[in-house]
């Protein structure tokens, strides 16, 4: 039964890995920048602008690039620790190579920005899904 569930949620983490790969690529109007590259190397400044100066953006660009870059990554916090059966460390190491080099590739296909403020949020989101998949284990193992 276990592999079988294992089974079930790989499947589901590469869909929903099919899915954030749109998403970074294609979604949300992306278009390929023509005007050289776009990326911020700053350890959160983006995320500053939006907090002190929320009232200058859109509400809906300011949940995108924050609620959105957290939240898209909680399910992955999830699934992959499961999937790959791997432990805090490993997983934040892991996770962290892999969205930056999504990240790069986005700034290399001019298709969106390389933000080093993304992959804080995006790390954050993977973190908050690992934390709630080790709750759930735990609760599970207590039964």
């Amino acid at each position: 039964m276990k592999t079988l569930l294992r089974g079930i949620i790989a499947i589901l983490m590469i869909y929903y890995l099919f899915i954030l790969i749109y998403w970074m690529f294609v979604g949300f109007g992306r278009t390929q920048i023509n005007n050289g590259f776009s990326y911020n190397l700053t350890p959160f400044s983006t995320i500053k602008q939006y907090f002190y100066y929320y009232d200058h953006f859109d509400p809906k660009i300011w949940i995108i690039n924050i609620v959105g870059n957290i939240g898209v990554f909680i399910p992955f916090g999830i699934f992959g620790p499961y999937v790959l059966r791997l432990n805090v460390i490993k997983f934040i190491f892991t996770f962290i190579l892999g969205i930056t080099c999504l990240e790069f590739l986005q700034l290399v296909l001019k298709r969106g920005s390389f933000d080093v403020d993304d992959i804080i949020l995006n790390t954050i989101g993977a973190l908050i899904g690992f934390i709630i998949y080790k709750s759930v284990q735990r609760s599970l193992a207590k039964k």
